[in-house]
């Protein structure tokens, strides 16, 4: 320890500092003597002022506290030596002054130290800041500049005080005034990031940004605008030019300090987005592209639609021609049973027309006509549509609806399609299911959510786990001749409205599909 910290803890004690306390002590000695000794008549203890003034630098404020003890009891010491206890008044005065200027400069020394202190402490924090900074500023891997914006800031101010309000109108009624603004920014440093983003240049090439601006880049303008109008910071895209001719896209950011005495020394920074707005590009292009696909796939869907949805009613159509032609060959002809099959003539082709107009409807994002359906009605009709194939088929069918059930509001023909499906696909999955088993059960009740359930059950041999898996997957059928669109169709509708449509297998064995129709149909 240096002196049981009494003195400053340098590492080694200047010439002078040595002199200085020599002197201060030697000083202190004399005093004593010639103050105990003599018959000087005078304030010769003052003088210790001079030893603590000789030590001030030299010792900590714990040694000057103590240095100012010592010479205070060698005053006292010489008083009670030369005067004793009864000593006269003038004597005890000057005594007293010297105790006086003593504890004075005293903490005066104290004061001076403790600001000295304060004072290389904070020099010691600005430079440890600066180089920090440095550090930060040199090693940094984005580009950064430290520009004079000063000269610029002051050539605004005056255009604004001449009467200039609209700065952009007048850059473009004087056309030097950008190459004017740009002269009036040097540039004081710039980190390797930096000279990288410019092509590797000199770091002297750059005091001046001129030739490193495109002509016809805008965003310097619109940081001479930021500062114009006194904003805080500003941040721009922009394009540069490199030393090899190259054109690079950046994000330019700057903050202005508060204190305009600061704007000598204003960061910039600048980051590569060259990249990024190419891959931007790209994906907008790409996208354009997908767009493009995506009309396509719904094209190639539309018609896998078309030709899935028509061909129950086309071939109904057939089938009733061909029948008309029966009753019509025999003699005489069966006029009844004529007109009837011109019915389903009719009907069938009502029903492709409806297929088309609401493909077309859902094409033009037309909204469709909401109806009062009852889903009984509805389930028996679709029977009869299916009459023919049912009967063929050998398959009984049974509908049950709890009481109480409300007509749901929904578009009819989709509910219908829907239904054809089911009972379609139920019929063909029961093909190896011996006649007599063959039945297709439909139960509607009420659902969750205000919805209504209506629930397909065949007993057919029911579904695998892998069918189970992409049973609703456009294109994924098991039929050799399906076009696997039809279930894919049929979710999308029901869903488009708000209603839903799941699959899984009976408990009891075979199919069952489980369609929830809202009370109420949404648009989408």
């Amino acid at each position: 320890m240096r002196l049981f910290g009494l003195v400053n803890p340098k590492q080694r004690l200047s010439p002078y500092e040595i002199g200085a306390v020599s002197f201060a002590f030697l000083l202190a000695a004399t005093l004593f003597y010639l103050d105990t000794f003599t018959d000087i008549q005078s304030a010769l203890a003052t003088l210790y002022v001079i030893t603590l003034l000789l030590s001030a630098e030299t010792l900590t404020e714990r040694g000057t506290l103590l240095l100012a003890g010592v010479c205070i009891s060698l005053s006292a010491l010489s008083y009670v030596a030369g005067h004793g206890l009864q000593g006269d008044l003038a004597a005890a005065l000057r005594l007293t002054v010297a105790i006086a200027a003593m504890v004075i400069t005293c903490l005066l020394i104290i004061r001076n130290q403790r600001a000295r202190l304060a004072l290389i402490k904070f020099n010691t924090d600005l430079q440890s800041s600066e180089e920090r900074y440095r550090t930060i500023f040199e090693q940094s891997r984005v580009a950064l500049w430290e520009r004079d914006y000063s000269q610029v800031r002051a050539l605004l101010v005056k255009l604004r005080e001449n009467g200039v309000s609209d700065l952009q109108a007048y850059a473009r009624n004087n056309p030097d005034f950008i190459a004017d603004c740009i002269a009036c920014i040097p540039t004081v440093a710039a980190n390797a990031a930096a000279l990288e983003l410019l092509g590797h240049v000199d770091a002297r090439n750059v005091s001046s940004m001129r030739r490193y601006i495109a002509q016809d880049d805008a965003t310097f303008l619109e940081l001479m605008v930021a500062i114009f109008n006194r904003e805080n910071s500003f941040e721009g895209k922009g394009s540069i030019i490199t030393s090899d001719g190259t054109t690079r896209l950046v994000l330019l950011t700057v903050g202005f300090p508060e204190d305009v005495a600061n704007f000598d020394r204003v960061i910039v920074g600048m980051f590569d987005i060259t990249e990024r707005e190419m891959a931007q590009k790209a994906l907008f292009e790409a996208q354009a592209e997908l767009a493009l696909a995506s009309r396509a796939a719904t094209v190639g869907a539309l018609s896998a639609s078309l030709a899935h949805e028509l061909n129950q009613p086309l071939g109904a159509l057939v089938v009733n021609a061909q029948t008309l032609q029966r009753w019509l060959d025999r003699d005489p002809p069966d006029l009844a049973a004529v007109s009837r099959s011109a019915e389903r003539i009719v009907r069938d082709s009502q029903r492709a027309s409806d297929i088309i107009q609401s493909t077309r409807s859902m094409l033009s994002e037309r909204t469709p006509v909401l109806e009062s359906v009852s889903l009984a009605d509805l389930v028996s009709e679709t029977q009869m549509l299916m009459e023919s194939e049912l009967a063929k088929n050998r398959i009984a069918f049974d509908t049950s609806e709890t009481p109480g059930i409300t007509a749901v509001s929904a578009v009819r023909i989709e509910l219908q399609q829907v239904m054809i499906n089911l009972f379609t696909n139920a019929v063909q999955a029961m093909a190896a299911t011996p006649e007599q088993h063959r039945r297709i059960s439909v139960t509607i009740e009420p659902a969750e959510c205000q919805s209504v359930s209506i629930k397909v059950h065949d007993s057919g041999p029911g579904l695998s786990p892998e069918v189970l898996k992409n049973l609703f997957k456009p294109f994924c059928t098991t039929k050799a001749t399906g076009l696997g669109m039809g279930l894919a169709i049929c979710r999308s509708m029901l869903e488009a409205r708000g209603g839903t449509l799941t699959a899984d297998n009976h408990a009891e064995g075979g199919a069952l599909f489980q369609m929830t129709v809202p009370i109420e149909a949404v648009h989408e």
